[in-house]
Order: C-alpha cells, then sequence, then structure tokens
C-alpha cells in the first residue's frame, strides 16, 4: 500500500509540473562519457538520445549534432561528450575535464569510466549526480556496495551479464566436455569478475579451467595458442576490451592451431568469428533506463540517492554457423533449439546486423504526459526502503564477519 501511494503521489507531481527542466541557475551541463566507441555502446546512447528528442530537451537540429557524439551548447541543455578511446589514463583526464568544465551530472558508459567517476567524485564535497550503464560488475568494481547501499550521488543500472546461463551453453554442446580455456586481463574489472565466475560454474559442472592472463591485445595470440597447446576443448570468454577490441587474433589463432569453438559472453561476436555468443538483451533499453534516471534528476521529481541500481535480467543466444563449419565443429541439435539467431553463409536471421545487433530498438510512441507518467512509476519502482537498506548492509556485514 505504502509503495502505490508513493508512485500515485509521483505521478501526480509529474503531471503538474511543467516541462520545462527544473535548473534554476540555468541550463544544466550533462557530460556522456564513454571508454570507447562499439555499435553496443552506441546502443545504450542511442536510447538515451531518443529519450532526450522525446522530452523535448534536445530539438532535431540537437539530435544531429549529438548522432556526431560532438559536444552541444544547446537551447535547453549543455552536453559534453568524452570518449577515452579504451584508455584508462585518458578515462582520467576525460572525467576530470568533465568535472572541471562544471558538469551538473556525469552520464558514465562502461564499468572502468564508472569506476574511474565515482573514485573521484567521491572526494568532492559537492559532487555532481553519476548514473552509469553498461557496467558488468558494479560491486565487484567498487562503484556501489549493494543495489541500495551506495554513495548518494551515484545511481545507474546494472548489465547483468548471464554467466549462470552462458557457462552451461558448454555442456549443452558437448555434454563430455571436460576442459575450457579463457582469458584475463587483470586490469579489468569486468574481465576479471568473468574469468572468476567462468571458472567457478565449471568447476561446478566438472570442467576444468585452463587461465591465460593479458595485458593487451598484442597478448591475445600467444595467450590463444597456449590454451590450445594444453589442449583445451573451447575458448570461452568473459566480457573485457581487450578481449573484445582483439577478438580477430584469437579468432585467427584458434582457426590456425585448434579448430575449436570460441564461445563469448558478448552474442555480437558471432559477427566477428566466434562460435557461440550468449548475453544480457538489451543495451538500447538500458540507455532509456540511464535516461530516465537523468531526466528525472534534472527535473527535480527523484532523490537518486534513494534509487536502488536498476538490474533487468535478459538473455539472447547467437550462433555463427560459418565459423563453426569453418572450425569443423558441428553444433549440437540442443544448443541449436535454444538460438534466437543464427549466420549462415553470411547472412543472419531475425533482421539483426552488425551495426544493429538487436531488435526492438525504438521507444514507444505515446504522447509526452504519458510517457512521464511511466517514467516516473518505473523509477518510484526502485525507491530503496529503510528495510531493503537493513537487509543489504546485514548481508555485507556477514560477508566481512
Amino acid at each position: 500500500m505504502r509503495a502505490r501511494t508513493i508512485i500515485q503521489l509521483l505521478i501526480v507531481t509529474l503531471l503538474v509540473a511543467t516541462p520545462a527542466l527544473a535548473q534554476d541557475a540555468g541550463k544544466p551541463t550533462i557530460a556522456i562519457l564513454r571508454y570507447g566507441g562499439t555499435t553496443l555502446t552506441a546502443l545504450a546512447e542511442t536510447g538515451i538520445l531518443d529519450m532526450l528528442e522525446a522530452y523535448g530537451i534536445v530539438n532535431a537540429d540537437e539530435r544531429a549534432i549529438l548522432d556526431q557524439a560532438e559536444d552541444l551548447q544547446g537551447e535547453r541543455i549543455n552536453i559534453i561528450y568524452g570518449d577515452a578511446s579504451f584508455d584508462i589514463p585518458t578515462a582520467n583526464i576525460m572525467v576530470e575535464d568533465a568535472l572541471d568544465r562544471g558538469a551538473d551530472a556525469l552520464l558514465t558508459l562502461s564499468t572502468p569510466v564508472s569506476q574511474i567517476a565515482a573514485n573521484i567524485t567521491r572526494q568532492m564535497d559537492d559532487p555532481p549526480a553519476v548514473i552509469f550503464a553498461i557496467v558488468t560488475a558494479p560491486y565487484f568494481a567498487g562503484i556501489a556496495d549493494a543495489p541500495c547501499i551506495k554513495d548518494s550521488h551515484i545511481a545507474g543500472t546494472q548489465t547483468e551479464v548471464p554467466y549462470d546461463e552462458f557457462v552451461p551453453l558448454l555442456k549443452v554442446q558437448d555434454p563430455n566436455m571436460q576442459l575450457i580455456g579463457t582469458i584475463v586481463n587483470l586490469a579489468e574489472p569486468n574481465s576479471v569478475f568473468g574469468a572468476e565466475r567462468i571458472t567457478d560454474l565449471a568447476n561446478e559442472l566438472g570442467m576444468q579451467v585452463e587461465v591465460a592472463p593479458v595485458v593487451k591485445i598484442a597478448d591475445l595470440p600467444l595467450a590463444a595458442a597456449s590454451l590450445i597447446s594444453k589442449g583445451v576443448e573451447a575458448i570461452v570468454l568473459p566480457a573485457g576490451y581487450t578481449t573484445s577490441n582483439g577478438l580477430l587474433a584469437i579468432v585467427e589463432t584458434a582457426a590456425e592451431t585448434g579448430g575449436i569453438p570460441i564461445f563469448s559472453i558478448i552474442a555480437q561476436h558471432v559477427y566477428r568469428g566466434a562460435t557461440v555468443g550468449a548475453d544480457f538483451y538489451s543495451l538500447y533499453r538500458e540507455g532509456v533506463t540511464a535516461a530516465r534516471m537523468l531526466i528525472g534528476h534534472l527535473n527535480g521529481d527523484i532523490d537518486i540517492s534513494r534509487l536502488s541500481v536498476n538490474l533487468r535480467p535478459g538473455f539472447t543466444v547467437a550462433i555463427n554457423l560459418d565459423a563453426a563449419a569453418e572450425a569443423g565443429v558441428t553444433i549440437s541439435d540442443d544448443l541449436m533449439a535454444m538460438a534466437d539467431w543464427t549466420i549462415a553463409d553470411g547472412k543472419s536471421t531475425e533482421g539483426v546486423t552488425p551495426e544493429l545487433p538487436e531488435v526492438g530498438t525504438e521507444l514507444e510512441e505515446m504522447p509526452l504526459e504519458e510517457r512521464r507518467a511511466a517514467d516516473l512509476e518505473f523509477l518510484a519502482g526502485l525507491e530503496c526502503s529503510p528495510k531493503m537498506i537493513a537487509e543489504q548492509q546485514a548481508a555485507l556485514d556477514a560477508e566481512t564477519e
């Protein structure tokens, strides 16, 4: 009853408010900061920009500028764009620059940038809001401690990489599989977290795991060759920027020396030679969720300190039959039955493309007041109650004892 009352009150507040952003001191400045440009990051960015345009915060001409990842001095909002080109020192400079330029909110895309933004802003007396997305392991990376246990200026949405569903695909493909290999960059929290999850889950399923550490993309061919020389029956890749950007090197090494399948926790990787890809779905909606938080914050409709970290499960399986054939791998009937889309003869099913690796990447058409009511209801559903906070803190305390 209390939750329903809160939602109703918030909706009434939103509907009677004027559409203008609640910023007495002038236009707000937000920074959209990404670790690097990929088609997956682009999906989330499209969701963010679609929402800003749907609310009239940016107009069509301004949207055209933002689509080019350029800074904007807009009529209603200023936007700083930052891209670290997959470089940690550059990411630190990028975040500091956005703060020096007076950003009122940082919208951070990726685990590394969100981790850096959280660490830097924690040292500030009056930090701007940090709203994160495309973050697979916010608690492991120290961005938050639990969904409701976090710094008051931080909110966001977790892209839950479904390792619990991903790793068992190995046994679906080959029930007798015994030895697998994985590659990890110890400098990337999402890579370390993923490698640990792969190892733990594989062990539970009776498989042993060989782990090859890398520092940079140039290390990947040697790492893959090392795993293959040890007799691994598949290479299983966790989320990580080094393995993602250097996937081709892994694929080529496996083709030259192994003829074994490559399983990736990123479904889109089937377009780049992985045999099986399976991951969270959908990144476009993650961008929409982050924008909901941002717009609610800018309008003064929500207190982000009371929002829990959003988590919306999703899972999709993709198979590259061309890559499987080239490696001499026959995909099992059971695994084929699980595929949401496949690639065969260079073409994919379900209308998915390398440039648009998801379907349903558009906002539902609706009047603005109806959209605002729906968005506020969603955000009200993320409110942390005192009971939730107490339970999560107790769980954290129990882990440290």
